[in-house]
């Protein structure tokens, strides 16, 4: 029950800090710390790079990230785990957030002549178009799922051996969809920090979710 607490209380402390996060980016305080980080990725990135960074990207795309979130929360509803099966579903909220934000915060997305993606994809969600690019869907969602993964395997019995590779290869994965969204243009360093907020405020509340209630935590954690 500790956990759960201490899990809720991250989840206030996220929003928050997003809260703050947003009115510093609607204030226009990122504009040049935004333009010089993409400007030093793309001179030290080798563009012999780009074909993989934007195959790399459509793992955070709305399709296949909301599609695990959907399966995992069968997979619950399945084992009738109510609590998990909701869990899983705050994908929703969080993605309805951030594209509530692209709509209504005002922050124009990087210019044609930084974008660097040149994967051709049919894939609706590349389609849509919002007024404004904060904060960033490709991390918030990848960002929510992995922060829900990464307390599940941290809960779990698992020993640590595997729960370091595990972990590893988690925390790789959101360091690569962050850099990715900067470096092919996709958006700005504020747009990835505040996606990054949104999907780990709602991925460590699906946690909370998730996670059994009045068992040993540690040794009773399972992913639905």
């Amino acid at each position: 029950m500790k956990s759960k607490l201490f899990l809720w209380l991250i989840f206030v402390g996220c929003l928050i800090l997003f809260t703050i996060a947003s009115y510093t980016v609607a204030k226009e305080m990122w504009t040049q710390l935004d333009f010089d980080t993409t400007v030093k990725l793309q001179d030290r990135i080798p563009r012999s790079f780009d074909d993989e960074f934007s195959s790399f990207s459509l793992l955070g795309s709305a399709e296949i990230t909301v599609g695990i979130a959907l399966v995992m929360a069968f997979l619950a509803i399945l084992r009738l785990k109510f609590w998990a099966f909701v869990g899983w579903l705050l994908i929703v909220p969080a993605t309805t957030a951030e594209i509530f934000g692209k709509l209504v915060l005002y922050h124009p997305g990087t210019p044609v002549f930084m974008h660097r993606s040149v994967i051709e994809t049919h894939l609706p969600s590349f389609y849509i178009h919002t007024n404004f690019s904060y904060p960033s869907g490709h991390v918030a969602r990848t960002y929510f799922l992995i922060t829900v993964f990464i307390l599940l395997v941290m809960f779990s019995s698992m020993n640590l051996f595997v729960k370091f590779i595990i972990l590893s290869a988690l925390v790789g994965l959101a360091f690569f969809m962050a850099l990715t969204r900067i470096y092919l243009g996709e958006h700005w360093f504020s747009d990835v920090v505040g996606g990054a907020i949104l999907g780990v405020a709602f991925g460590v509340l699906a946690a909370a979710l998730i996670l059994p209630k009045n068992k040993s935590v540690e040794t009773k954690a399972t992913f639905v």
